[in-house]
């Protein structure tokens, strides 16, 4: 194989590794608890939902499955792109449907965005829609 071909071929595996991961029609995220407009104490939990798909660790390619990001006072920048893990953008690649927060006090807008095994967010993205916590 020539050099030209194992770039090209490189390339044809790298667009294909990037390309968008479809979400089922009906498909949503969603949060159980807590509740927009809740007050909660400085530390509180955060149960995931989903609904018409399941839930897979990150790496492992499933038909119709992802893992759930927790965007915390922070919108999701590139859509295409995979999510950055930071302070603001939480994954749960373990396939977690639960997290425990510890906030100092103060105002969150909390907001849900599956992704799939490569942390990318499906295509429509499944999003939840946000909602807002006062940390007292």
């Amino acid at each position: 194989m020539s050099g030209a071909s194992i770039f090209t071929l490189a390339a044809v595996l790298a667009a294909a590794t990037l390309m968008a991961t479809p979400s089922p029609e009906g498909a949503r995220v969603y949060f159980i608890t807590p509740a927009d407009g809740e007050v909660v104490s400085t530390e509180f939990t955060v149960r995931f939902g989903l609904q018409g798909m399941g839930v897979a660790p990150a790496g492992v390619e499933l038909p119709n499955t992802g893992h759930h990001h927790l965007l915390i006072n922070a919108e999701a920048e590139d859509l295409s792109q995979p999510l950055p893990a930071s302070e603001r953008v939480l994954h749960f690649g373990g396939g977690q449907t639960e997290t425990r927060l510890s906030l100092p006090p103060g105002e969150y807008r909390l907001q849900l965005v599956l992704g799939d095994h490569l942390h990318i967010p499906h295509q429509p993205p499944l999003m939840s829609e946000p909602i807002k916590v006062t940390v007292e």
